[in-house]
């Protein structure tokens, strides 16, 4: 069949080099434009936009997907369906009809679990043991369109999200493919999802990002490894922003109770107390520093009897 692959970050490359090399065509690909990036601020292309043009491939690159010479030049490459992954802007009923077979959304979720941009750091946070990725034909509502097919994958206790999204990511591209393959050979027919399990993952902001001490040790475990890489969890030490890194959940630790926050400073560790016990820190970040161990930031901040990570 001949495709046009729609993806933008990193997460779409498997995707995409496994269609290059599958028994399908791909006419050309569509990401997002060229966005400002690094202290210059300059325009950098996204990685599937350098990917596609290393392999000659054509690029859109449309603002919006509605601008009508993009759906023009759609119309003219006339693809047999559209695959995307992760392309990060809405797709209208207009441009969806192009494509004889539509298109065909790769999402990182076992659907309808975790509708919505940021399913895997959802499923983190959650406390899931098995999640997985679907195949699923694109409709105007948020990941509502009928599935196609789904690969499932456990969350290892220590996983975070950026682990977790990369064996997706690399499992869900033999999904794609098979799923255009039994399209092609009329194998396989999209099935309407479940009315029942749905859950939704909005994107994470900053803001919820900020580890709250309050709670228990294995949300805030869990809380920290569903913001890993991005956007990655933090607190605030002294009215300043500390970056913090996995951790671990210290169930038999024998020292004196800790408060919410309240920070325990050893020789070659740091603890930290939480609602149920207390949490040893892995590597963290000052604000405008580089990254360390956490018992290295402890002893040049000189941390005093008591004090606590800011929980407000």
């Amino acid at each position: 069949m001949r495709l046009v692959f729609a993806g933008t970050p990193e997460v779409a490359l498997p995707s995409l080099e496994a269609l290059l090399v599958s028994d399908h065509e791909v006419v050309a690909v569509v990401t997002r434009p060229d966005a400002r990036a690094g202290r210059g601020r300059s325009l950098v292309p996204s990685p599937v936009r350098t990917r596609a043009e290393a392999a000659g491939l054509e690029v859109l690159t449309p603002a919006r997907p509605s601008d009508a010479s993009f759906q023009q030049r759609l119309r003219e490459l006339a693809p047999d369906v559209c695959p995307v992954v992760a392309y990060g802007a809405l797709v209208p009923q207009s441009a969806l009809e192009i494509p004889r077979h539509g298109w065909v959304n790769l999402h990182f979720s076992l659907l309808p679990a975790w509708r919505g941009a940021a399913p895997v750091q959802h499923a983190i946070m959650a406390g899931d043991e098995v999640t997985g990725a679907s195949t699923f034909l694109l409709e105007p509502g948020l990941d509502t369109g009928p599935v196609f097919g789904v690969m499932t994958e456990t969350v290892k206790p220590a996983d975070t999200a950026g682990e977790l999204l990369d064996r997706l990511a690399h499992g869900g591209a033999g999904l794609l493919v098979a799923t255009l393959d039994g399209i092609a050979d009329g194998s396989l027919s999209p099935v309407p999802q479940r009315t029942d399990g749905v859950s939704l993952a909005p994107k994470i902001e900053v803001e919820d990002a900020r580890v709250r001490w309050a709670t228990p040790a294995l949300v805030v475990d869990r809380r920290v490894r569903g913001c890993t890489p991005a956007p990655g969890a933090w607190t605030v030490f002294r009215g300043e922003r500390l970056k913090l890194l996995p951790l671990s959940v210290e169930p038999g630790y024998a020292g004196r109770p800790l408060a919410a926050g309240e920070l325990a400073v050893g020789k070659r560790e740091v603890l930290v107390g939480t609602a149920s016990g207390a949490v040893r820190l892995g590597d963290v970040r000052p604000h405008g520093k580089k990254q360390m161990p956490a018992a290295d930031w402890a002893r040049g901040v000189r941390i005093e009897d008591g004090e606590r990570f800011d929980d407000d």
